[in-house]
């Protein structure tokens, strides 16, 4: 258990300010209904112990072998981070202990982050690619928004699902002693809070239906139906109100992920 809540720190840690290591919060077992939905596993080196492997951030296949994600899920992160790598793999860490499981299928690939990340504009371009190594064979990749669907009227009053392996929150009550350790894919249906230029808003309000996002669910996606429309990027520290997310509609967005679309 010291393991657990070590690796909920550690989310805490570096999510503070963005959510990189979310997870979702009043959610369920996914139970298969996102095949190309996975998690970034990275190295743990401990100064006092030996290097095991944590969940880090969520991402999509979004073609054979691309996987959409966050800049800040692969950048600024603390040295005792080493290699990543990513897994479609439903369940990571079958007996919560905080560490991924052995038998985890693991893929390698190369990370490439926007740009212009970070910028002067609050994660402003916090958008990134991970280029895997091998194709991924057997699992249809999620597709990508067109431009402007936030800007029409018509997604106000739709409910949206946010999937992710992060940092679980079962209650509503209490701040981080309600957090338990991600261990597995889950997914939560949300209603639209806001809209900007750049950002999604969707509400974690319990009681109206909705949940969110936590640490560890970074990079991870909203769908509206089978279409991937936004990528978790922030939210309020105790994931218990609001889950700020990336608008994949944007012109930034779209010229970004342009070259790397089927």
């Amino acid at each position: 258990m010291k393991r657990s809540i070590l690796v909920v720190a550690l989310a805490a840690l570096i999510l503070l300010v963005p959510q990189s290591a979310n997870g979702i919060a009043y959610g369920e077992p996914d139970n298969g209904e996102h095949p190309n939905v996975g998690s970034f596993v990275t190295e743990y080196d401990p100064p006092d112990g030996e290097p095991y492997l944590i969940q880090l951030c969520t991402g999509t296949l979004i073609d054979e072998n691309v996987v959409l994600s966050a800049s800040h899920c692969f950048s600024g992160l603390p040295s005792v981070f080493g290699r990543t790598w990513f897994t479609l793999d439903e369940v990571i860490d079958a007996d919560q202990d905080g560490a991924v499981d052995a038998g985890v299928n693991l893929m390698t690939g190369t990370p490439v982050i926007h740009p212009l990340f970070p910028s002067t504009h609050n994660y402003a371009y916090d958008i990134a690619v991970f280029l895997l190594d091998e194709p991924v064979t057997g699992v249809e990749p999620a597709p990508v928004t067109g431009p402007g669907l936030f800007d029409g009227a018509g997604v106000q009053s739709a409910t949206f699902t946010a999937v992710g392996y992060g940092t679980v929150r079962q209650s509503n009550r209490k701040s981080s002693q309600a957090f338990t350790v991600g261990w597995r894919r889950e997914k939560v249906d949300q209603t639209l809070l806001s809209v900007t230029p750049r950002f999604v808003t969707f509400s974690m309000n319990l009681a109206t239906g909705n949940g969110g996002t936590c640490y560890g669910d970074s990079g991870g996606p909203h769908f509206l139906g089978e279409v991937v429309v936004s990528t978790t990027i922030t939210g309020d520290i105790p994931c218990k109100a609001s889950d700020k997310t990336y608008r994949l509609d944007t012109p930034w967005a779209q010229e970004f992920l342009a070259p790397y679309l089927p």
